[in-house]
């Protein structure tokens, strides 16, 4: 393939792929972006196989097959509750693939066209240190996010005196290596760059509590952009370049809205982070307190005899996989005339859009699935708020009590409800690690079990006519 057709071929490519971040905008056009992304990567990789550049196929159908062999199987397996998991896992390889890129460039430059060992062009050597650097600190920062995320690393941030300012200097230390190494080409400071990245991205990460994991997903997205964006420059592959940049823009700036949408500092979020896992408080720990307890069948009365209901789902109806049981819980409530509309939190569930997914698949409609900011006013207005799995995303002290870490976040204003049904398996905090004063209100009904059981149960009882 001529190096017109292969540009103007990249360039097709890359409006697919812009296209499809357009795309992936919104829960009703999700899938036509989806199907451009698609396209775009089927146009790209095969522009690239075209390249009169490439000798031998060999290698490359062997990666293609063994990947995506691996790909399928992953996408079969996987459960909806492990996509944040598994979107920081594959962040990791992004970056690890940087890594290599940039080490085979590094030892075989003529390869490449960057000039000759010993004699790499100084803008190249450039490009290489920064894509290696970013991608080594996406590679282990990402694999702590999975480990936090999977449960195999404690959620709670992990610190130590000094953390900030070791964590400056190695950031200083990064850059002076990366100086040395552009002026002096030097195989030892290049492999320094990528061990002191390596270290760098693990501390960066373990401080990061659970409640801001999601924040840290996005972000780590853009790094992997980026990473691959400095890489392209090193290629000499436009397409690459164009593609790291939509993926390190859009992730930051998406890592932006969700600091917004919890009212938390970008720097605050990386520097320090909050929450973690907190002990269970058992029913004899409540003081003063007082907890009304409830069963699906005062659930289905109550929500059967309302007008409004609105769902505020969260990250328990996704480990539950109670998304189709809900759907199903609001069916039948609006064939008996109440009105059920269902309120999402930008971070709700462990990353954006967490929740829209599930309940699209659960064939939700789109116009009854609604933002924070475009259905918080109509809590008090609002017969019951049914809570499922949701926990800091409702919690009153966000509002209230300027000692609380989630003070000053926007929540959903479900207390104003006229009655409050809340799933939870018992009283433990949320994410964040924070109790939650909702609990002991005296319009909350706790509903202790499983979402999935008490959906099923509640629908029964909807069902059964005995109300």
């Amino acid at each position: 393939m001529s190096a017109t057709a292969s540009t103007f071929a990249y360039l097709i490519a890359s409006i697919c792929f812009i296209m499809a971040l357009r795309g992936l905008s919104s829960p009703e056009t999700a899938r036509r972006g989806n199907m451009l992304g698609i396209a775009g990567m089927v146009i790209a990789v095969v522009t690239t196989l075209a390249s009169p550049e490439v000798v031998s196929y060999t290698t490359i159908i062997a990666g293609i097959v063994i990947g995506g062999a691996i790909g399928t199987v992953i996408a079969r397996r996987i459960e909806m509750t492990a996509l944040p998991q598994l979107v920081a896992a594959f962040h990791s390889l992004v970056g690890l693939a940087a890594v290599f890129v940039a080490a085979a460039a590094f030892h075989t430059p003529e390869a490449y066209g960057i000039g000759v060992s010993g004699a790499i062009h100084a803008s190249s050597l450039i490009e290489m240190s920064l894509g290696t650097a970013i991608g080594a600190i996406t590679f282990t920062g990402s694999i702590i996010a999975f480990g936090k995320l999977q449960g195999l690393v404690s959620s709670n941030p992990l610190s130590f005196p000094g953390q900030h300012l070791l964590n400056l200097a190695l950031g200083i230390l990064l850059i002076v290596l990366i100086a040395l190494f552009v002026g002096g080409e030097s195989g030892f400071l290049f492999w320094m760059i990528v061990l002191l990245s390596l270290i760098l991205g693990i501390l960066l990460i373990v401080p990061i509590g659970g409640a801001d994991m999601p924040v840290v997903i996005s972000m780590l997205n853009s790094y992997s952009g980026w990473a691959a964006c400095g890489i392209g420059f090193t290629l000499g592959n436009n397409l690459l370049i164009v593609t790291g940049a939509l993926v390190g823009s859009s992730g930051a700036i998406l890592s932006y809205i969700m600091c917004k949408g919890m009212n938390r500092s970008f720097f605050n979020v990386i520097l320090g982070g909050f929450g973690g896992e907190t002990a269970t408080p058992g029913m004899e720990d409540l003081g003063d307190r007082t907890v009304r307890q409830g069963a699906a069948d005062d659930a289905a009365f109550i929500m059967e005899q309302a007008t409004k209901v609105i769902i505020i789902p969260g990250y328990g109806m996704a480990v539950a996989q109670a998304q189709h049981a809900l759907a199903e819980m609001a069916q039948v409530l609006e064939e008996k005339g109440v009105d059920v509309r269902y309120a999402i939190h930008p971070v709700a569930g462990r990353m954006p859009g967490h929740m829209n997914v599930l309940l699209a698949e659960a064939s939700v409609p789109y116009d009854v699935v609604f933002e924070l900011d475009e259905i918080n006013s109509d809590f008090a207005s609002t017969d019951v708020a049914f809570v499922i799995g949701a926990n800091d995303i409702t919690n009153p002290a966000a509002k209230t009590d300027k000692s609380s870490p989630i003070y000053g976040m926007p929540v959903l204003n479900v207390e104003e409800a006229g009655t409050v049904l809340f799933i939870k398996r018992s009283l433990a905090s949320g994410y964040a690690g924070v109790d939650n004063p909702l609990f002991y209100e005296d319009n909350t009904m706790m509903l202790f079990a499983d979402a999935k059981k008490m959906c099923e149960d509640i629908v029964k009882a909807l069902k059964g006519g005995g109300h």
